[in-house]
């Protein structure tokens, strides 16, 4: 089966088109093409389910072999791979049921349409023998953001505790913030079935609602990630486009 490899901050896919597969993508081959040593390597896996000219529909695994239901990374990695196919700079990609508009930039980035973002009010969280403070988020996808010092020690240590906590039946993203400045934050990400990861888009779009809602910060906004940085821009009923870069890395051929 064919694949290529993207990535986009470092946070990197293996895009798979469904027609190509020699076998259905399932949670036991999923994890075997993320895995480092007997795969490819990735953060997770894009697959084409269908695509006509500009419109694509994808399904995202993540290396856990579980399904997520938005990515912003991998949405907008998919909208470059196919407004390369395409031959065109303004497509649509399908994930979910939900369809997303990306335009291909001149200078490598692609700007996506996120939509609407919902964010709930700040609460308090029992966890263990302390008390975490976050505002939950949902940009198709869960997440949990906590303001602090964004230090990777906090994130290794609240990160898993609080992906699982029953709060989250369905587990959850979890983004440490970090306020620099009034369009600027600083965030780690623990990706839910994937962990620590370098970016991410749909935790950058959480993260930069949650600070605009909550007063932190103005639109727009710079999200720094130690992968490097995206930008967040809300407009006045909570609809974000987010805009970065996204890059092939290689093409190839699997044999599993």
């Amino acid at each position: 089966m064919r694949f290529s490899k993207w990535h986009a901050l470092g946070n990197s896919y293996v895009i798979l088109e469904r027609e190509e597969l020699a076998r259905r993508l399932d949670a036991e081959l999923a994890q075997r093409v993320c895995d480092v040593r007997y795969g490819v390597g990735s953060d997770g896996i894009i697959e084409v389910v269908a695509a006509d000219g500009d419109r694509a529909e994808i399904l995202i695994w993540n290396p856990d072999g579980s399904v997520a239901e938005f990515s912003g990374n991998g949405s907008r990695i998919a909208a470059a791979w196919l407004g390369a196919r395409a031959g065109t700079p303004d497509v649509t990609i399908g994930v979910d049921g939900r369809a997303y508009q990306a335009a291909i930039r001149g200078d490598g980035n692609v700007a996506m349409g996120v939509g609407d973002v919902e964010v709930g009010p700040m609460e308090t969280i029992e966890l263990g023998d302390e008390r975490v403070e976050l505002t939950p988020v949902s940009v198709g996808n869960p997440h949990a953001v906590v303001r602090g010092d964004a230090e990777r020690d906090e994130l290794l240590r609240l990160g898993p505790r609080l992906e699982t906590h029953h709060r989250f039946p369905e587990r959850t993203n979890v983004q440490l913030v970090r306020v620099d400045g009034p369009t600027t934050l600083t965030v780690l990400v623990w990706e839910r079935g994937a962990g620590e990861t370098s970016a991410s888009g749909s935790s950058a779009v959480a993260a930069a609602a949650a600070a605009v809602t909550n007063g932190w910060c103005e639109t727009p906004v710079s999200v720094r990630m130690p992968g490097g940085v995206l930008r967040v821009e809300l407009d006045d009923e909570a609809r974000v486009t987010l805009v970065g870069p996204a890059e092939e890395i290689c093409v190839g051929e699997l044999r599993l």
